[in-house]
């Protein structure tokens, strides 16, 4: 038996109760994207149940099926943020709350003795030091960064701590260390992540590369991939999750770059024999899309994954069971760049076995309570399983 969970990142489905506490109120990432390219095409989502979830609020191009093959409804998030780490986290089964340590949005955003901490262990200044969209701050600070070596640092509205460097400059191994050493000066503020930027190219044409690396804070309680690891399943992870789950009870990780590649290595570790749980993330949505405010683009992302799906559910057994789900929003037709708080739908497919309305869950980590009762183990400290 396998379990597969794909979290589309960033596919949310409609402004949370709290939206206005975070500035989102409004945010609907499918639906607003459905209105802004005139209705979305996703047969094989549709199929499953995903115009079922929101009766109140349908996305256009995407209607109720008549008989779901998934188990469908929708997830409200009980800790306090909308960034990657929390939602992952709390999909694992853990509560952030009260939540992680956001940096100012204006300049200057760091902390001068952590800026200063970082600067003397690393041998190099420190410049940028603001929130900024990833693209334009290295457009606007990649030549000063060619000419001085100096770390380019900045935030946003998650708590992260964004370290770019151009691969001439500084080659990875060098930013990946200094990026561990950032993580452990960031520690004693409970910052959710840094984040190591590479980029190639030339002035006006500097480009992001996929080595990109997360590193998280380390959790405060066992996560579902711990437990399961420890209970003897095979815990395989695809994409950042890896990095996301600070590296705790895995297996076997493949750490792709984009979505096309994650779908691959799902399919490869499908192959596995005996039982497993195989945690992917498809990250094209929210870095690609998302946050650079591109409906179009996030669209045909969808229809992407849509097509790989319908030839995905084939590999299936009858005791495999295949869980789709986001960990925030990212509405691309709302303001600013950041994501927005939503809830996120939840699919629950299983060859043969008729689709049920799940409703609203209160809380990401029905999804751990879930795995954990699939999987055999004593029932965990939050969450209902809905298996």
């Amino acid at each position: 038996m396998k379990v597969v969970l794909i979290v589309l990142d960033s596919v949310g489905i409609g402004e949370a109760p709290d939206a206005a506490d975070y500035g989102d109120a409004g945010g609907a990432t499918l639906q607003h994207i459905g209105e802004a390219v005139g209705g979305l095409a996703l047969p094989t989502l549709q199929k499953l149940g995903l115009g079922n979830i929101r009766p109140d609020f349908p996305i256009r191009g995407i209607p109720a099926a008549e008989k779901p093959l998934a188990s469908f409804g929708m997830m409200q998030e009980a800790s306090v943020g909308k960034d990657t780490i929390t939602g992952h986290w709390e999909i694992c089964g853990l509560e952030i709350n009260p939540g992680f340590h956001n940096f100012p949005m204006e300049f200057p955003s760091f902390p001068p003795d952590l800026l200063e901490a970082f600067a003397n262990e690393t041998g190099r200044p420190v410049i940028g030091n603001k929130a900024a969209s990833g693209i334009a701050i290295i457009d606007e600070l990649g030549e000063e960064h060619l000419r001085t070596g100096a770390w380019i640092a900045y935030t946003s509205a998650d708590s992260v701590m964004q370290l770019a460097a151009h691969n001439d400059v500084i080659p990875l191994d060098e930013l990946y260390r200094g990026c561990e050493i950032a993580r452990r000066l960031c520690d004693p503020l409970k910052v959710g992540r840094v984040i190591a930027r590479p980029f190639i190219g030339e002035p006006g044409a500097f480009k992001r590369t996929e080595d990109r690396r997360d590193y998280a804070f380390t959790p405060e309680e066992p996560l579902i991939t711990e437990r399961l690891f420890d209970a003897g399943i095979p815990v395989y992870a695809v994409g950042k999750i890896e990095d996301i789950v600070a590296h705790r009870g895995i297996t076997e990780s493949i750490h792709s770059g984009n979505t096309a590649e994650s779908q691959k290595v799902v399919e490869q570790f499908m192959k596995k024999a005996g039982d497993g749980f195989i945690f992917a993330n498809f990250i094209d949505f929210d870095m690609l899309y998302g946050h650079r405010r591109d409906p179009a683009g996030y669209a045909k992302a969808l229809e992407q994954t849509d097509a790989w799906l319908a030839s995905f559910l084939p590999q299936l057994g009858d005791e495999d069971v295949l869980m789709l789900t986001a960990d925030h929003g990212n509405d691309p037709t709302f303001k600013g760049s950041d994501h927005t708080r939503e809830f996120v739908p939840l699919l629950s497919y299983q060859p043969g076995r008729e689709g049920e309305d799940l409703g609203i869950r209160q809380g990401f980590y029905d999804i751990a309570q879930t795995l954990a009762a699939r999987f055999g183990l004593g029932p965990l400290p939050r969450g209902k399983s809905f298996l």
